[in-house]
């Protein structure tokens, strides 16, 4: 069993260096449960005729479990049967704060952002009169370092797409010299044939995971269910480091690892050039998510940033899961001191909405460019502005380093103990992952745990993840680390 109650623990690493950890109380959930609680199989008689229902009316086969929202409270959800689960996983992490935090629960009964609610406006042109000072707000609190503009969008997928198209745009400027768009140009886009329709590239990497948008899905490179039939872009995809773990005995063959991958992305953008579809842009995830919680050194970032400068492609990191803190950090990119500011910073899941920040000389310079109706949600905006107040006033990302530290930790000792079933643990904060020995035994641990009362995740090929909220503490992580080793002391017999 883990220590149970204590205030604060000692971590040593293999270097004997000690590290004092502390961890907040101030996270306020009145009623929230104190353990799992499971009174039927899973799935349930509910949920079982639930899904029944839903599968007449469309395909439901990735459908886990029916949520009774008005029940879950903090870190704990309850089923259509009345199980009560620990979310370590939280909507493929897009809960910063838990479920039905009370501050939350206050916004709407404000008239003014019940009204925003309601009227939800076609924010490209007919936004409230408080709008600018809403993304100044936003942009004030959250925004990359260097990047000052931002556009809001509906989710992570049309972030991206909206930022290759600026990324497009950029080019064609720096190519053209201006914006001025010739005759030619302007007809030629409508039969989607050159000069006005340019063959240009985005460039991403091998396991990536950018969204299921027709231009998205041709830089998504993770799972064929998630493109096959679909036609794609000629665009390239370069290898992502592979890392061996432990990191620190493993520091000389992951150095050069980058470098075969960075020698790579070199080489592509050359081919892509010569073919005559130049790159106009680099997308990557400061942690390849669906791929498999796969990561790179500060200095593989940095040195792609490097190549994207020197062939004018714009460098985009995708921090749709990263962003909002779970890496102990608001962006995950923050840890790679990169010299100069990414181009664009795209941004959703924690962040309520979708949408990118980016630099000036990614801004379109003409109305419509990039436009829809929506153009994001005032509502999402509202939750977000207090979202971001909580987490400074609680000091959030303290304690999601705080609970990240404890639980690397002990999913190290499990991997000593359990080895060769579960290893390479890895992670920043509470964004943290294991490999298992198979896909089918990272399937059954998963399985396993959720009859015991435990949500995770699972990603490609065999990694289990853990995509816990903001307000996760080493109470809720000692709950996880006691099911996990129960599951892999009854598939080790």
């Amino acid at each position: 069993m883990w220590s149970r109650c204590a205030r604060s623990t000692t971590i040593t690493n293999k270097k004997n260096q000690e590290k004092k950890v502390n961890f907040s109380s101030s996270v306020p959930f009145p009623g929230e449960p104190s353990e799992p609680c499971m009174k039927t199989p899973v799935p349930g008689p509910n949920t079982k005729k639930l899904l029944s229902e839903l599968s007449k009316l469309q395909q439901a086969g990735s459908t886990q479990i029916f949520v009774n929202y008005d029940k879950s409270i903090g870190n704990y959800i309850v089923d259509a049967d009345d199980n009560v689960y620990l979310d370590a996983f939280t909507q493929i992490s897009s809960i910063p704060l838990g479920y039905n935090h009370p501050d939350l629960l206050k916004l709407f009964e404000d008239e003014h952002n019940l009204k925003s609610l309601i009227n939800r406006p076609a924010l490209g042109v007919f936004p409230g009169d408080d709008w600018p000072s809403k993304l100044c707000n936003i942009v004030s609190l959250v925004a990359p370092k260097g990047l000052d503009h931002i556009n809001t969008m509906m989710c992570g997928a049309c972030a991206n797409e909206n930022a290759y198209k600026h990324a497009f745009m950029a080019y064609r400027r720096k190519m053209r010299g201006n914006d001025n768009f010739s005759v030619e140009e302007q007809t030629s886009c409508g039969l989607n044939s050159p000069p006005g329709s340019p063959r240009l590239a985005i460039m991403s990497f091998l396991h990536a995971f950018h969204g299921r948008t027709m231009g998205t899905l041709s830089t998504t490179r993770s799972k064929y269910i998630q493109k096959i039939d679909i036609p794609a872009f000629d665009w390239p995809a370069a290898p992502f480091p592979a890392y061996k773990y432990p990191l620190e005995e493993n520091e000389a063959c992951n150095k050069e690892e980058d470098s075969k991958c960075l020698a790579v992305v070199e080489d592509l953008m050359e081919k892509w050039t010569k073919k005559d579809i130049p790159v106009a842009g680099v997308i990557v995830e400061p942690v390849q998510s669906e791929g498999g919680d796969n990561h790179a050194s500060a200095d593989f970032f940095k040195q792609l940033q490097n190549i994207c400068k020197k062939n004018n492609a714009a460098f985009i990191l995708d921090e749709v899961q990263t962003g909002g803190g779970p890496t102990g950090k608001f962006w995950c990119h923050e840890y790679f001191d990169l010299e100069t500011p990414p181009d664009i910073v795209t941004f959703s899941k924690k962040l309520q909405l979708g949408g990118y920040f980016f630099t000036e000389d990614m801004k379109p310079q003409q109305p419509y460019r990039t436009f829809n109706t929506w153009m994001g949600d005032p509502s999402k905006v509202i939750m977000l502005e207090s979202i971001l107040n909580i987490i400074k006033r609680d000091d959030l990302l303290q304690l999601v380093r705080d609970t990240g530290d404890y639980m690397k930790c002990q999913l190290g000792e499990l991997e000593k103990e359990f080895c060769p079933l579960v290893h390479s643990t890895r992670g920043r904060g509470t964004f943290l992952a294991i490999t298992a020995q198979t896909p089918e035994i990272r399937d059954d641990i998963i399985n396993r745990l959720r009859t015991k009362g435990v949500i995770s995740g699972g990603s490609h090929p065999q990694t289990l993840r853990l995509r816990t909220s903001l307000t996760f503490t080493k109470k809720h992580a000692d709950i996880f680390l006691d099911k996990l080793r129960e599951v892999l002391k009854e598939i080790k017999k």
